[in-house]
């Protein structure tokens, strides 16, 4: 077996178990780089890619490759670019299955922080983590450690009732607990692009100053 029939038939096992979204993001652009003294190494396109496999997905990988090959004793990871004709991690089509939403608190607008224009219900203690949303969860979280640093910007999509509104507010919440010096707004994305537009009809700049 080659090292890309074998991360191939590691990836078809390695479907059924993890959701799609998740199976996307991690293991898209992912192969096996060498094989040699019993080790396996696998490439990996992001840093955070590789922390994440090494933390959440290291050992069901190694099992696996360890069914399929016996003589693999150790597993590494490694950043690097994808090969150049890359083959994508989607070893075989399956159904989407719907996730249920996630529940979401009741916007109460008389507890509106009107300085920050956040609810100070949703944080991160009242969110409710699934398999459909750890990814975004995960990154909001590194995001409150070093706002700016990472995820700049964040974007977030997803249907209805899955907690994007709350993951968001629980951000600003979190970053206003931590670091005092920072301002924080919440805003929809229509209310912002209102202001862009009054700002260049205008030519200020600044965007926060409308109520």
């Amino acid at each position: 077996m080659s090292n890309e029939e074998l991360w191939q038939a590691v990836l078809a096992q390695l479907q059924f178990q993890i959701s799609p979204a998740n199976f996307a993001t991690w293991l898209k652009n992912t192969y096996i780089l060498s094989k040699k003294d019993g080790e396996l190494l696998i490439s990996v396109p992001n840093n955070f890619s590789k922390e994440w496999l090494e933390n959440k997905y290291n050992k069901p990988i190694f099992r696996i490759i360890r069914e399929l090959d016996g003589e693999i004793r150790e597993l590494r990871y490694t950043v690097g670019a994808p090969p150049q004709q890359p083959k994508p991690a989607q070893p075989t089509q399956r159904a989407a299955v719907s996730a249920p939403p996630t529940p979401q608190l009741e916007l109460e607008e008389l507890k509106i922080d009107h300085a920050t224009n956040l609810n100070p219900k949703y944080t991160f203690d009242t969110f409710v983590v699934g398999p459909f949303n750890e990814l975004a969860h995960a990154a909001s979280l590194a995001i409150c450690k070093t706002p700016g640093s990472v995820y700049n910007p964040f974007f977030v999509y997803g249907g209805v009732g899955l907690g994007k509104t709350h993951l968001l507010q629980a951000i600003g919440g979190k970053i206003a607990e931590g670091f005092a010096e920072k301002r924080i707004r919440y805003m929809t994305s229509e209310r912002f692009t209102t202001g862009v537009v009054s700002a260049i009809r205008n030519h200020t700049g600044n965007l926060m100053s409308s109520s």
